[in-house]
């Protein structure tokens, strides 16, 4: 059955940050490129005129790049505006009547989760749900149970399969990357279980602090913001099945998989950390406990990764900004050849996109003796790629869920981190600087070592 494409954009919370930030330049990206045919209907709270709404988008574009007038005169003719409370009756009759014969609108929630219930009653109430698919921003809950809620909420009008759930990380190009090397190169295939591989490592590293979020750090801290999904999105990709096709059912399904197979933490696979200065930040407790540090110990109880530790780790105030994998290999059989560095699969996902394998070559001389090398490929990003909003929106658009979380895929991920939320375990100070808290090293006592990019 043919997928019918988005025939209106809805944004509520449409004077917000996340619209000024990202939004309006990725909408305009794709009435640059051709790619946008619709109208794009802003709600908000504010008692805005249209010309106000119009003003916020020119201004945000002008601050992201380049302005090609006669593209936003073409783009600003789509933008309307409607100003309302969420929840009240007058605003959804609004909505629908500016909708017009759109039978297939796309609604993007960009508000707090618990004004999602009032705003989904309201869709459905006023027939604005009828056909339509519905976007939300992560975090997805804050835990299990409310994970199950959000989705409950949404399903009370929406069908899952309508429902977009947002992780913009997943649709950056270099994240792409891992799909593509894993499935579309035939030598990785054979060496990609427990029989070659010693260890996988996850860094997701940022030299900054929370930099003014402090408030929201508070809320979350890094296993709510990035390792319940974000890192444990990068372990699926790595660690998946091959999908029996290229649709985003396929895709998801083996996703999904590998979170159920996982071993939920525990407090002993698991080290928080905090940046020495973290109490100090606006909108931060004196005695906080939330972690800006944490690493873990994964294991996935499956027939190709049994017995192969999976380390991730993610931090603010670390000594560099980046994301990298290392997947290191067991040790040839004739170690005497090539003693020390094992053979290893490098990916770097930011700020550049770098594919690497470590080898071996023969050390010039007489000796028998192998020299470590490194073959790699680097891929700068250019200036035209598609930023993960434009992807997202162009995707959802059309319908195509790939780049998106399932229900099954945020409650599996959740199960594995719930034990080791809140104050489970201590949390350690580190110094700005550096690789987070000395106990994280433990993690990988007697299996290897941290691995610390440069």
């Amino acid at each position: 059955m043919e997928i019918p494409h988005s025939d209106a954009l809805v944004f509520f919370g449409a004077t917000g940050d996340l619209i000024y930030k990202k939004i309006f330049p990725n909408l305009y990206a794709m009435e640059r490129r051709g790619h946008l045919h619709v109208p794009v209907i802003g709600v908000a709270r504010s008692d805005w005129t249209i010309e106000q709404f119009r003003a916020r988008a020119r201004e945000s574009i002008e601050r992201h790049g380049d302005m090609d007038e006669a593209v936003f005169a073409k783009f600003q003719e789509r933008l309307q505006y409607i100003s309302g409370d969420y929840g009240a009756p007058a605003t959804h009759a609004a909505l629908r009547k500016k909708l017009g014969s759109a039978a297939h609108p796309l609604h993007y929630l960009a508000i707090p989760p618990s004004v999602f219930a009032s705003v989904v009653e309201g869709l459905g109430k006023s027939g604005c749900a009828e056909g339509a698919r519905v976007m939300v921003e992560k975090p997805f809950g804050r835990d299990l149970p409310s994970a199950r809620a959000l989705s409950a909420t949404l399903h009370t009008v929406f069908e899952e399969s309508d429902v977009f759930r947002i992780d913009h990380y997943l649709a950056k190009e270099s994240v792409q990357n891992l799909l593509v090397f894993r499935f579309a190169n035939t030598f990785l295939e054979p060496i990609w279980n427990h029989d070659y591989v010693e260890s996988v490592q996850i860094t997701m590293a940022e030299k900054f602090g929370v930099e003014g979020r402090g408030g929201f750090y508070e809320e979350s801290g890094a296993i709510r913001d990035v390792v319940q999904n974000h890192l444990l999105q990068i372990v699926g990709f790595l660690a998946m099945e091959s999908p029996t096709t290229t649709n985003d059912v396929s895709i998801r399904d083996e996703q999904v998989k590998v979170f159920q197979n996982m071993r939920p933490l525990s407090p002993k696979d698991m080290v928080r950390g905090q940046y020495r200065g973290y109490r100090q930040e606006a909108g931060v407790n004196r005695d906080s406990q939330v972690e800006t540090f944490a690493a873990a110990r994964l294991r996935i109880e499956s027939p190709r990764w049994d017995g192969v530790p999976f380390f991730i780790r993610a931090g603010k105030g670390l000594p560099v900004t980046l994301t990298e994998v290392l997947v290191k290999l067991k040790p040839p059989a004739l170690t005497k050849i090539c003693p020390g560095q094992a053979n290893y699969v490098h990916f770097r996902l930011s700020p550049d996109v770098t594919m690497a394998i470590g080898a071996h070559v023969k050390r010039p001389g007489e000796q028998l003796i192998g020299d470590p090398t490194e073959l790699k490929v680097v891929n700068h990003p250019h200036g035209d790629e598609m930023e993960a909003y434009e992807r997202l929106l162009s995707d959802a658009i059309i319908g195509d869920g790939t780049l998106f979380a399932s229900q099954e895929s945020v409650e599996a991920a959740w199960a594995v981190v719930q034990p080791v939320l809140g104050m489970a375990t201590p949390v350690h100070e580190y110094g700005p600087g550096t690789w987070g808290p000395c106990e994280a090293l433990t993690l990988t006592e007697g299996i290897c070592s941290w691995h610390d990019p440069v």
